[in-house]
């Protein structure tokens, strides 16, 4: 099979066109939380639960390896490098396959996006999930995060959850 008939393959359109469409989901609901929120505001949608808010994230996860922006998206394109050669390994022949992959590959690139757009060079987070202690004024905190995000960790579990019995069988030999 030629790298032209693998690449316009309808497995890797599938992939393809989900991760396009995560991609677009992903920055237009950046562009508009820098449009309309101030970065740092937290606008209560669900007081106590959920708030929308402006950050900014030159890390990874947890804000992680904060100010490694140039490191996090040279290892952003491995990955995607990675994944993309490896994906016949891990289900992508499967249609929940794609589809996982399909999120992966989208979130990672909206992510890279920020992180390599000029004057921003940091993704944006904007969903912040919390809980409020009883009797207390301090809360459970959960990172703010963003669609990509949500695409990445969606994917990866779908990934997994198709994976976990997919392990070959131990072969035994009769004695």
């Amino acid at each position: 099979m030629s790298a032209a008939t693998t690449i316009f393959s309808k497995p890797t359109r599938r992939i393809v066109t989900l991760a396009l469409c995560v991609l677009v989901f992903d920055q237009i609901t950046k562009w508009l939380v820098r449009r309309h929120i101030g970065l740092g505001d937290e606008n209560p949608i669900i007081p106590g639960f959920f708030n929308l808010t402006y950050r900014v994230n030159t890390g990874a996860a947890w804000s992680m390896f904060t100010g490694n922006n140039a490191l996090l998206a040279t290892i952003a394109l491995a990955a995607l490098v990675v994944l993309y050669l490896t994906r016949h390994h891990f289900s992508a022949h499967r249609l929940l396959g794609q589809f996982a992959f399909g999120l992966i590959f989208g979130g990672i690139i909206g992510n890279l996006t920020d992180r390599l757009m000029p004057g921003r060079h940091a993704v944006v987070d904007f969903l912040h999930f919390y809980m409020a202690r009883r009797g207390t004024t301090d809360f459970f905190d959960f990172p703010a995060f963003n669609v990509a995000d949500s695409a990445i960790c969606t994917g990866v579990a779908l990934i997994f959850i198709l994976n976990w019995n997919d392990e070959p069988k131990a072969v035994t030999r009769d004695a």
